[in-house]
């Protein structure tokens, strides 16, 4: 089994803000493998089905982000899964948008949701960054990513999601470098500098 948890907060009118494109992407997968309905579980919405004939949970904490863990943590323990059994898809200010970088543990580079994740269960799980870019300054940062998608983001924003969802059999079979690298190669024409590095 795996546990994909995407993060965000769960109030309408965050749904298309940069800091909550975790939450897109579990909502990507759940349309493109055709899982049933959310339900109420774990602090959070969940809905279970097949990735590849691997049994997946997607999980969208709904204690809004300051709290991510005690919804992951609680569905976690509750399965008994080990850190290669959770993946948690989550905004990523210093990356381009559009790129992917998924490692095992590290550290919580000022993520909020990161840090609730890590004082609720450890940090031993598979994180997946998801690129949304830098404003250019500190003081432009809450702003940034709190801020909603434009419409020029569209078209990489689509693509990107689709790309993860294509290559989602790679994430559940645990080949995370050449998800990562899949979804890179997916991507190189809507980002300005391609990369083929597999992990960081």
């Amino acid at each position: 089994m795996l546990l994909i948890a995407g993060l965000g907060n769960p109030d309408a009118k965050y749904a298309n803000n940069r800091h909550n494109i975790g939450f897109m992407a579990v909502d990507a997968l759940a349309r493109h493998f055709a899982f049933p309905a959310y339900r109420e579980k774990f602090h959070g919405l969940v809905s279970d089905g097949l990735i590849d004939n691997t049994k997946v949970l997607l999980l969208k904490p709904q204690t809004f982000m300051n709290r991510s863990g005690v919804s992951i943590a609680e569905a976690a323990g509750f399965y008994k899964l080990s850190g290669d059994q959770i993946v948690v898809f989550y905004d990523e200010l210093d990356l381009p948008p559009g790129k992917l970088r998924i490692r095992r543990g590290g550290g919580l580079a000022g993520h909020n949701g990161l840090r609730s994740i890590k004082a609720h269960m450890g940090a031993d799980f598979r994180r997946a960054r998801l690129g949304i870019g830098h404003p250019g300054s500190k003081d432009r940062v809450t702003g940034h990513v709190l801020g909603d998608f434009s419409k020029t983001d569209s078209d990489w924003v689509s693509n990107f999601l689709a790309a993860i969802c294509t290559h989602a059999d790679l994430l559940v079979a645990g080949a995370d470098a050449t998800f990562q690298n899949r979804v890179h190669e997916a991507m190189v024409p809507y980002t300005q500098q391609p990369d083929s590095e597999e992990d960081s």
